[in-house]
């Protein structure tokens, strides 16, 4: 049989975005919103300002009254912040304001107290004003049925705040989706445990359920699965009612990567197999039944750097928002060789230089199993298959790893 050639990074993971389908819409509270997609448009039930409102503490007059000046207006009463001046304004008067209380009828314009002077009901004003001057119009921030935030947008705390001004207690939102999850291997047992002769702690599931988390969906951890065909299978069937199944380890080809095996009798359909990519070569993607199921590798920091490229867009893409990765450019704080054939995610420092590009500077080691060169790095440089090499000060594509 013909040697299969490893599938792009970017066509594996377009193919797999292309697979799967939003999460169905909730309401939820505005104080459980935060991070989550609109899932519909929020629409404003009111108009903000709802009235012209003024903007500073003074005066409110009539432009064509103080046009000349100085103007000397009879003070007739007074709009207090949150009230307003029940009387229509005639010429030559003036209502003292405060900010945020509405126009009286018949004014157009604010003079600011420091541009008066008070002598028992007259005011003697300074400044000219223009019409509309220090007033905040109706319905200058939205108006009733304005669309205030479209589809798709993940809610920030200021989205949340322009919610509650619209009058809006709830939003439309898609589910979170909720990604099963389960490691493979006797050799792994959980952190807090004394481990025995050839075993090693699970670092992948407590670092795949914060990869979740932090892309929005629900992590359920399924625990670690001996290697054995009925282990696997069961772990695997505990996820039928999750939105995607993830399995750490055992999608390679030695005799205890069991997950193929294991789970064929389910129904396991596979899309592809192995990516031409560095960490990360076994890589695998398919459905178990309705179920999306990605395979990531074993060693940690493949699975997280994999879990970075492909799992988070496809936990954001099911909940409707943006699945693209937003990588940039840097400057190369060291020179780095020609590429091979694999595109290669290189560990590296994230220095931010005042007024320049940020320098991205690769670990001397890039070891697939070594978490503390994952935990240092501030970015992962993105090596094209075949790059040629790239000198210091050389511009180079990253994606960074850190807020």
């Amino acid at each position: 049989m013909s040697k299969q050639p490893l599938l792009p990074v970017d066509e594996a993971r377009a193919r797999i975005l292309a697979t799967l389908h939003t999460t169905p819409v909730e309401h939820v509270p505005l104080a459980e919103a935060l991070g989550r997609v609109l899932a519909e448009e929020a629409i404003a039930r009111r108009t903000q300002p709802p009235a012209d409102l003024s903007a500073m503490d003074g005066y409110a007059v009539r432009a064509e009254d103080v046009a000349s000046v100085p103007a000397t207006l009879k003070l007739v009463g007074e709009a207090p912040a949150g009230g307003f001046y029940s009387e229509q304004l005639n010429k030559g008067e003036a209502v003292r304001i405060f900010t945020g209380a509405a126009l009286p009828r018949g004014a157009d314009t604010i003079v600011i107290q420091e541009d008066t002077e008070r002598d028992g009901d007259k005011v003697v004003v300074n400044e000219a004003s223009k019409p509309g001057r220090h007033v905040r119009a109706c319905g200058l921030d939205f108006r009733t049925g304005d669309a205030g935030m479209p589809a798709g947008r993940k809610l920030t705390p200021a989205d949340i705040a322009f919610a509650a001004a619209m009058n809006l207690a709830t939003l439309s939102v898609h589910k979170r989706p909720v990604i099963a999850f389960f490691s493979t291997g006797d050799e792994l047992v959980p952190p807090g445990t004394e481990p025995g002769p050839n075993q090693i702690i699970s670092a992948n599931n407590d670092g795949i359920a914060a990869l979740i988390l932090e892309a929005g969906g629900i992590p359920l951890d399924l625990g670690i699965a001996p290697d054995r065909v009925g282990a696997i299978r069961e772990a695997a069937e505990r996820a039928r009612d999750a939105d995607m199944l993830v399995t750490l380890g055992g999608a390679s080809v030695g005799d205890h990567d069991l997950v193929q095996e294991a789970l064929a009798p389910l129904g396991l359909e596979i899309d592809f197999w192995k990516i031409a990519m560095r960490p990360g070569k076994p890589l695998m993607y398919g459905a178990l039944g309705d179920i999306p199921m990605l395979g990531l590798p074993g060693n940690p920091v493949s699975a997280l750097v994999c879990g970075t490229l492909f799992l988070q867009p496809a936990i954001r893409r099911m909940q409707g928002g943006d699945s693209a990765l937003h990588t940039t450019v840097a400057r190369l704080g060291r020179d780095m060789p020609a590429n091979d054939g694999r595109e290669d995610y290189v560990r590296a420092g994230f220095d931010h230089v005042p007024g320049e590009l940020p320098v991205a500077t690769p670990f001397d080691i890039q070891d697939s199993s070594m978490l503390s060169v994952l935990a240092d790095a501030g970015c992962l440089i993105i090596r094209a298959p075949g790059a040629e090499a790239v000198q210091a000060g050389g511009i180079v594509s990253v994606l960074p790893l850190r807020l």
